[in-house]
């Protein structure tokens, strides 16, 4: 695409974003009015639904008076009325139609459904549209490029639930609406097309191939950074076969293409022999050198930077230092919580987008956005216009500082056991489960169980296991327990992108139950607050445990 076409279809996404992004800044001037306006919205709009009726949405007046009526709640309180959406009842959660269920990790389940709704969708566009803005004003050289966009799973496919109901978005640009999906589409450095290719090292290859041909890259925006990181990694081993498919306009990755994928990009892709040469000079440079002259207009990457992900996003940074890391701000698949803005402590709260609750870390009960004290340490609670209302999101943030008045929110980590180090959100009562149904499955009753991240290369998870067994048997248990993690969304995904290694397995001798005493005392924990659990946050406990590591044999990432 000509440059003129990008920066007109860039400059139409600006315009389109500027009156959502002038009543967000108008909001911040109050954020207590913005907010009660979001809550009357949401309670008007879903009056008439089944839940509006339980709690007579109609009559309620005020803040105090929703919080009353309305209990704190989890997913778990609204599987019901899911379920019930699922087999195609309307009006169940929200007046309006649900379009869509949208698929996350789940924490008793392996996934767990959202209800997606044209109000929630306009809420994330009251959130995303502010902060595109504010990318163009402070970086216009982003008007005048491409811009790789990565949202959904590899190789996800829309489906529908018995009662009719699609499940996931068609299409990554779909979660930005009409209008402005169109205009996304029409900068996007690497076609749509290529994220349902299966086959992972086939799907990198080919991105490789569409970021390569496009020197006029500006943005790149990814969630994981370790995502972005193993497809520069990519680049050495593959460099000579990319500069040959860009010098003949072919394609020829490492596994299967399918052919209609293949035949709508070579309609698109011409022969680039000016970036082959690129392409062919850089292999010889160092990495940061390398990614400077292949992508050299290259000015914001944003990905996840709070943390879990502050040392995978440092390590992005080293690799393209010449572009402006933003970390993302707090969102959700049930909702946006921040956004990044120039200039701000922190991310921003998206005060128009849904209702703020936060629960405070060390106990009490919730306050609102204007209450929370600068060091607090909160837990997030939503109302949206999805169908969800007083959701625990189990999201920790620390307020960093005010900003234009409105206290800015750093993520610190998930408050229900949930292990998060590259998107696979593992929830330790899910964890457990998977392995209480292996463990019974292959009539093993071990005397220690947990499961716990490794970070040696490749980063993965092992399976602490102590029983009197053979080894065949814990292997079974633990190629059982790998099996059923992967249909966990988010765990399955980070392994069909090699962010996550295979399972791995740790037979474990000696006192586990005195060495895992120990370990988490010398953490910092008081002997009487340590509980076993069957998930750690903690990595590397093989370096503490007596025992030794065994081979096995899991199902392939692809």
């Amino acid at each position: 695409m000509s440059s003129l076409l990008s920066t007109l279809a860039n400059t139409l996404w600006a315009l389109a974003s500027l009156p959502k992004a002038l009543r967000f800044h108008w909001g911040l001037r109050d954020g207590t009015a913005a907010q009660r306006q979001v809550l009357r919205r949401i309670l008007r709009q879903n009056a008439d639904s089944d839940i509006g009726r339980k709690y007579d949405f109609a009559s309620i007046d005020s803040v105090s008076a929703y919080q009353d009526r309305v209990p704190l709640t989890t997913h778990a309180d609204w599987e019901a009325s899911i379920d019930r959406i699922a087999a195609g009842e309307d009006g169940v959660l929200t007046s309006e139609p649900v379009r869509l269920l949208e698929p996350t990790s789940g924490s008793t389940a392996a996934t767990k459904w959202i209800p997606y709704t044209d109000a929630l969708q306009d809420e994330f566009q009251r959130a995303v549209a502010p902060w595109i803005l504010d990318l163009f004003l402070h970086h216009p050289q982003l008007l005048t490029g491409s811009a790789y966009w990565s949202v959904s799973p590899v190789g996800d496919r829309p489906k529908q639930t018995s009662g009719g109901v699609p499940v996931g978005f068609a299409d990554d640009s779909d979660y930005l609406g009409p209008v402005q999906g169109r205009l996304v589409r029409a900068v996007m450095a690497v076609p749509p097309c290529v994220r349902r290719l299966r086959d992972v090292e086939t799907f990198r290859y080919v991105t490789l191939l569409g970021l390569l041909r496009r020197a006029d890259l500006t943005l790149v925006s990814v969630w994981n950074p370790t995502f972005f990181t193993i497809l520069l990694e990519r680049l050495p081993d593959w460099g000579p076969r990319l500069a040959h498919d860009l010098e003949r306009g072919a394609l020829s990755p490492p596994g299967s293409l399918p052919t209609a994928v293949r035949e709508k990009l070579e309609k698109q892709w011409a022969p680039r022999l000016e970036r082959a040469s690129v392409l062919r000079a850089a292999l010889s440079e160092e990495a940061a050198a390398r990614h400077r002259r292949l992508w050299p207009h290259l000015r914001v990457v944003s990905c996840w930077a709070d943390g879990p992900a502050a040392a995978h996003a440092d390590e992005l940074a080293t690799l393209l230092p010449h572009a402006h890391l933003q970390p993302k701000g707090l969102l959700a698949t049930e909702g946006v919580v921040t956004i990044p803005m120039t200039g701000a402590p922190a991310g921003v709260p998206a005060v128009r987008s849904h209702f703020f609750e936060f629960l405070p870390a060390d106990g009490g009960d919730p306050v609102l956005l204007d209450d929370l004290e600068t060091g607090g340490r909160y837990d997030v609670v939503l109302t949206t216009g999805g169908g969800l209302y007083r959701y625990q999101l189990r999201d920790r943030v620390e307020v960093a500082d005010r900003w234009r008045g409105v206290p800015c929110l750093r993520f610190v980590g998930k408050t229900d056991q949930v292990v998060d180090r590259f998107g696979e959100k593992l929830n330790a009562r899910h964890v457990q489960t998977v392995i209480g149904a292996a463990c019974d499955a292959h009539a093993l009753d071990p005397a220690f169980a947990m499961l716990a991240p490794d970070e040696r290369t490749p980063p993965g998870y092992t399976l602490f296991l102590q029983a009197d067994a053979a080894n065949a048997k814990l292997r079974e248990v633990a190629q059982r327990v790998e099996t059923d993690l992967r249909d966990n969304y988010h765990y399955d995904y980070c392994r069909r992108l090699d962010q996550l290694g295979p399972l791995r397995l740790f037979r474990v001798t000696g006192d586990a139950r005195s060495t895992y005493l120990e370990r988490c005392i010398a953490m910092g924990q008081r002997a009487g607050d340590v509980k076993p659990t069957a998930l750690h946050s903690a990595p590397d406990w093989s370096d503490h445990f007596d025992g030794r590591a065994l081979d096995i044999t899991v199902p392939d990432a692809a």
